[in-house]
C-alpha cells in the first residue's frame, strides 16, 4: 500500500457527500471493507480511530474495554503515522465484503446525524491540524491511545476523550477539537500520575499491613 502524509483528510468534501461517492453503484454490488477504506484516504483513520474509542467515553464497567479496543487504536494510530494512505487491515477482515444496497440505506438513515455532526465539527484554526502541529497532534492521540490500552484501574476517561478530540480535529480539521484534545491530554498526564503514585504507596503499605494481620493470628 502507498504511503503519503501524516495529517488525514486531504479531500475537504463535505463527509456525508464522500460516502455518497464511495457507496454509489449497483445495489447488489459486492464492496470490500479495504477497498471502502482506501477510497477514503486519509479519512478512514480517524473514522475508525472514533468507532473503537466511542465504547470508552461513556463510563460502562465493562472489564477490559479499554484495552481491547485501545490496541487496535494504538495500531491504526501508528501506521498513520508511518504515513500509510489507508489502514493496512489483516487480510481476514480486509476481504470482507457488503452489498452496496445495505450501505446505501445506512447512510440514508444516518445522514441527518452526520450533517448535525458536520454543522458543529468543520474546518477551522488549521495551523494546529495540519504541518507539524497535525504531526505532534498524531504523536500525542498515539500517546494516549497507550494510556488507554494500559490495564490502569480507573484511568481510561480522560484518554479516551482526548483520542476522540483528536480524531474529529483530524476527520474534519477542526482546530478547535485538537485544542480540546490538548487540553484532555494534559488531564491524562496529570490524573495518570497521580494514579500511579497513588497505586505505589498502596502497594508500600501492603507488606506492613499484613505482617500486622500475621501478628494479629499468630501472635
Amino acid at each position: 500500500m502507498s504511503t503519503g502524509n501524516v495529517s488525514p483528510g486531504n479531500d475537504r468534501d463535505s463527509l456525508a457527500d464522500l460516502l455518497a461517492q464511495l457507496f454509489a453503484g449497483p445495489r447488489d454490488a459486492q464492496v470490500s471493507l479495504a477497498q471502502l477504506l482506501d477510497d477514503m484516504k486519509g479519512r478512514a483513520y480517524p473514522l475508525l480511530v472514533i468507532a473503537f474509542d466511542a465504547p470508552n467515553c461513556i463510563p460502562s464497567g465493562i472489564p477490559w474495554l479499554s484495552t481491547i479496543t485501545g490496541v487496535p487504536i494504538v495500531f491504526l494510530v501508528a501506521q498513520m503515522l508511518m504515513g500509510y494512505d489507508a489502514p493496512n487491515l489483516p487480510a481476514f477482515i480486509g476481504e470482507k465484503s457488503v452489498e452496496r444496497g445495505r450501505l446505501q440505506d445506512l447512510l440514508e438513515r444516518t445522514r441527518p446525524w452526520i450533517l448535525r455532526l458536520e454543522r458543529a465539527i468543520h474546518p477551522r484554526l488549521g495551523g494546529w491540524t495540519t504541518g507539524a502541529a497535525g504531526v505532534w497532534l498524531s504523536l500525542a492521540m498515539l500517546a494516549n491511545a497507550l494510556i488507554l490500552a494500559l490495564p490502569i484501574p480507573f484511568d481510561n476517561f480522560a484518554p479516551a476523550w482526548a483520542v476522540m478530540f483528536f480524531a474529529l480535529a483530524l476527520l474534519e480539521r477542526d482546530g478547535l477539537m485538537a485544542l480540546a484534545g490538548w487540553m484532555a491530554s494534559l488531564v491524562t498526564v496529570l490524573w495518570t500520575a497521580l494514579l500511579l503514585l497513588f497505586y505505589s504507596e498502596a502497594a508500600g503499605l501492603v507488606p506492613g499491613f499484613l505482617r500486622q494481620i500475621t501478628d494479629a493470628m499468630f501472635g
